[in-house]
């Protein structure tokens, strides 16, 4: 593997970590696409930082579980701004 992409998943695992960010608001931080995030939290960290890969994993699945109520909340707050106009 190798370091860019070594050093480059192990940022992005600190970084979601840190700040719970979502895979999608971890690929626009570091201007790269939600495949390639995914690739490196999911697969490449797990072989190279088992015990980050747990922590990522944990945020992730809390975005998960979470996901359907941004979703709604989102939907909202587009159909305010309409009604607005």
């Amino acid at each position: 593997m190798h370091d860019i992409t070594t050093e480059r998943a192990i940022c992005l695992g600190e970084y979601i970590v840190e700040t719970g960010a979502t895979v999608r608001a971890a690929a626009q931080e570091f201007d790269i696409s939600k495949s390639t995030v995914h690739m490196d939290v999911s697969k490449r960290l797990r072989r190279l930082n088992p015990s980050l890969y747990k922590e990522v994993r944990k945020v992730l699945d809390i975005n998960k579980a979470q996901r359907h109520i941004r979703g709604g909340m989102a939907t909202k707050a587009k159909y305010q701004l309409k009604n607005e106009q």
